[in-house]
């Protein structure tokens, strides 16, 4: 993509409104413009980031065997009233009626619609375990939305469900979920710690939230200091295999929200040089809520004997549009963003030094169709701007790499490479770097 066609609003000055990193530079880099208190629309660079975390997070679920549907943003509140939960779930829930008098909901999430879908086609536990999600944007009406994409009311979340016969099923496609969120989280370049935490309105005894450690993040939390080094499982990982001891390895390790955190319990089991109390940024969180859908929705099926029973439920929330944050905030600098490569809108720009020099301008030019054709994403910052200007907007939007093209290095047949995570530097001859990357 050429810079010059590309549609960027940098912005120079910080935005009053911004209160945190994230919201400051997402507005800076020209990713997003808030349209109304805490509903956004995603210009072009912030949607590709938002694209590349949802992939991620598909290929997670799909590798760990969920099937991917996609539900409607509204719901009949008739749904919810089965379950109990339409009056009182409180003020976060959008009501609407249509022009024929019929109440709707704007989902703020699935359980009841999931159920609904169930409890129409599966009969027997033939055909158990299920596991169904979706990516799709819904609403909360946030009293106070705030920090941009942190705490906005329209956002973008993969939701799951897993339906099993009984409590020892539903475990496993809990660990499974816990399983495959830990290696999400890692692709995207986070360490995320799962801590226990309160189901909410969501129901159950059992839920994990997934917390990236941050200052700026909007709960306390605490753990012992090596939950941070504990290994992430591979891609190879065998999901239809005992997930038990990859379970107890992490969860045998203190790591608690402040809703559930127990002071004597830390005190005395963590050693004082490994308890760690700071803030965090939650970006998904694990349920297993038993028949609670169940019971009420009657989403019943025959077991081996024949008599029908209620499924064992659980819900899996990753917060898609929220990554893009928590991934800013955990990943910046004073110049602006960092993106691990995973993630970032491209992988490499090139900076043109010298715009209009025939040979700057021929060698851009050359490594722009290489890189492209070898199906790198590389941007071109082929605009007119001084050296100073690309090289701040470069830093400010956080490609991993970015390639300098300057008429002194081609005299001696060379461009300068920049690591954007720690700002390392080399001289590359300019006919190896297409191979470098």
């Amino acid at each position: 993509m050429r810079l010059s066609r590309f549609f960027l609003p940098i912005l120079k000055e910080n935005p009053k409104e911004a209160e945190i990193v994230s919201h400051r530079l997402m507005l800076r880099a020209g990713m997003l413009r808030q349209e109304a208190a805490g509903i956004y629309a995603w210009l072009p660079l912030g949607f590709r980031v938002l694209k590349k975390i949802e992939q991620i997070v598909r290929e997670e679920q799909d590798r760990a065997g969920a099937l991917e549907l996609l539900m409607p943003t509204l719901q009949l509140a008739d749904l919810w009233r089965e379950s109990g939960r339409y009056d009182a779930y409180g003020p976060e829930m959008l009501r609407i009626t249509d022009r024929h008098k019929r109440e709707l909901l704007y989902g703020p999430t699935n359980e009841e619609m999931i159920t609904e879908i169930f409890r129409a086609y599966v009969k027997s536990y033939r055909n158990l375990p299920l596991n169904l999600y979706h990516i799709q944007w819904k609403f909360r009406d946030e009293q106070r939305p705030r920090f941009g994409v942190m705490r906005g009311r329209e956002f973008l979340m993969k939701d799951a469900y897993s339906f099993d016969i009984d409590e020892t099923a539903a475990r496993r496609s809990y660990n499974k979920m816990f399983v495959a969120y830990l290696r999400t989280f890692a692709r995207m370049g986070l360490k995320a710690i799962p801590m226990r935490a309160e189901t909410g309105p969501i129901g159950g005894d059992l839920s994990h939230e997934f917390i990236v450690l941050a200052e700026t993040g909007e709960s306390a939390v605490f753990c012992n200091s090596d939950v941070l080094d504990l290994p992430v499982p591979g891609e190879d990982v065998d999901y239809d295999g005992d997930l038990t001891p990859v379970i107890k390895q992490w969860t045998s390790v203190y790591a608690a929200t402040e809703d559930v955190h127990d002071a004597a319990h830390f005190d005395r089991e963590v050693p004082e040089a490994k308890r760690v109390r700071t803030r965090g940024i939650e970006v998904g969180q694990i349920f297993y809520f038993g028949t609670k859908y169940s019971d009420t929705m009657k989403a019943l099926v025959a077991g081996a004997d024949g008599a029908e029973v209620p499924i064992h439920g659980g819900s899996y929330g990753v917060g898609v549009s929220r990554l893009v944050g928590a991934i800013i905030e955990a990943c910046h600098d004073e110049a602006g963003i960092k993106w691990p490569e995973a993630v970032a809108p491209f992988s490499v720009v090139i900076l043109n030094l010298k715009q209009g020099g025939a040979d700057t301008d021929a060698a851009c030019e050359k490594l722009y169709r290489e890189l492209s054709a070898k199906r790198v994403d590389v941007l071109y910052d082929d605009t007119d701007q001084r050296a100073g200007a690309k090289f701040a907007t470069a830093d400010l939007i956080g490609i991993p790499w970015q390639i300098m093209v300057g008429p002194k290095g081609l005299a001696e047949g060379k461009v300068e490479l920049k690591r954007r995570s720690d700002g390392g530097r080399e001289n590359v001859p300019l006919a190896d770097v297409v191979g470098r990357f």
